[in-house]
């Protein structure tokens, strides 16, 4: 069988939640034995990495992108203009269409497999409202198209509205509305849709219904996998009162998360315990973040990206995930579980992980309960271990990316048409 995988971005360092969960499959798959040719959007400075990818990959194919925020304002006007989401703008690129064209007429596919949603249009032949129509004649054959939802991306924009200030809510209830309606699209249009979480499925048949009902059986989740046997326990400094967070900065919800816990939660931290000290590991960290370890050069440390988290890991007495906006699965979480971390997230963070609040993980909503977590975490000695045995055993069970990745093999081998193909 031969799949066109395509991706947004380039997943290799898996050093991010996207990378971590696209690098996983395409192991998967190679593992089981499927041909695959990759299709991705590369940064220069991603180029160095494409050999990696070339070793589990039959083809390697990069696709050069370049972002810039007066590129992006024309994508937000041109979104205004045609109704689709600036996401989706942003990535139609010519260079991207064009080779998914040439690479279908050369050498025919049997599966498009489209990461994200920004990759899905590539799986179509002209714009989103129209027709589409298969890319290209692929000798006659109809390659079966896939969605990797990884998020359902409206949820995301929903809850990030509640949080704006009010002159940007508008602006994100009419993305939100955009990507609920082009996502609906998607699975009602897709053969099949991939989700990471229930709630995940659940928002994305709710948003086809506005297409087609009974759209359900459509949709599987397989949840986001990490890799057990590379990410060994972390041996913490006892009695450590360092509290790690991580994320990419750049993404949103993962600065607005971070950003509430150094704002709102932390300094309730240090009013009862001075000697605690908060380290933000993550990459293109916002200037109000490098602000407050100005002002706070004893308490808070800002990183930046670093090539290896095990010294933070191991200096660190827990780990604080504070998610309000986010969707989809918390990959920093399963990293944390399979390194031995005691976590303290919110409800929001734990969607989607079968973890049992106060048996894996500590779980809070507000300031006041949040910091009262923190603490205990740092405290409690006996608590912190009972959490990090606790989250290390569910890693390994039930998302070690060998246990996890087994439940797209009965999607595949019965894939529409596809019973006569064999593996390479």
């Amino acid at each position: 069988m031969h799949i066109l995988f395509l991706t947004q971005i380039l997943p290799y360092p898996p050093n991010a939640g996207p990378k971590v969960k696209t690098w996983h499959v395409l192991r998967h798959l190679s593992k089981k034995g499927y041909r695959v040719t990759l299709a991705s959007f590369v940064r220069q400075e991603e180029r160095e990495f494409i050999p990696f990818l070339k070793e589990i990959c039959h083809e390697v194919y990069p696709v050069p992108i370049h972002r810039s925020r007066i590129r992006d304002a024309g994508y937000w006007l041109r979104s205004n203009l045609t109704g689709r989401p600036f996401l989706v703008e942003r990535d139609d690129l010519a260079e991207m269409r064009q080779l998914v064209a040439r690479i279908i007429s050369e050498d025919p596919v049997d599966v498009i497999h489209s990461d994200q949603l920004s990759m899905a249009q590539f799986g179509f032949q002209g714009r989103a409202g129209l027709d589409n129509p298969r890319i290209g004649s692929n000798n006659g054959r109809v390659p079966v198209c896939i969605f990797d939802a990884h998020n359902a991306v409206w949820t995301i924009v929903e809850r990030m509205k509640e949080n704006a200030p009010w002159i940007l809510k508008p602006i994100a209830g009419l993305e939100a509305a955009r990507i609920k309606r082009y996502e609906g699209m998607l699975v009602s249009d897709f053969e099949h849709t991939l989700a990471v979480t229930e709630p995940d499925r659940v928002a994305l048949e709710q948003a086809a219904k506005t297409y087609f009902t009974g759209i359900g059986k459509r949709i599987s989740v397989v949840p986001i996998a990490v890799d057990t046997r590379e990410l060994q326990l972390a041996r913490r400094a006892s009695g450590s009162k360092n509290i790690l967070t991580l994320g990419t900065l750049h993404y949103p919800p993962n600065a607005d998360g971070i950003r509430w816990f150094a704002k709102e939660v932390f300094p309730l931290v240090l009013a009862r315990d001075p000697d605690v000290t908060l380290t933000i590991v993550g990459k293109n960290p916002p200037a109000d973040l490098l602000q407050l370890q100005v002002k706070y050069p004893q308490s808070i440390e800002v990183t930046g990206y670093v090539e290896d988290l095990t010294p933070y890991f191991e200096r660190a007495g827990g780990m604080v995930i504070a998610v309000r906006a986010g969707g989809g699965m918390r990959v920093r979480i399963l990293e944390a579980f399979a390194r031995g971390m005691p976590v303290v997230t919110t409800t929001v963070g734990l969607e989607g992980i079968e973890a049992i609040p106060g048996e894996h993980v500590l779980v809070e909503d507000s300031r006041e309960g949040f910091a009262d977590a923190t603490l205990e975490i740092l405290e409690d000695a006996e608590l912190a271990e009972r959490l990090a045995q606790n989250g290390r055993r569910l890693a390994e069970e039930k998302y070690d990316w060998q246990v996890v990745l087994g439940k797209m093999d009965a999607l595949y081998e019965q894939l529409p048409g596809k019973e006569e193909l064999a593996h390479v």
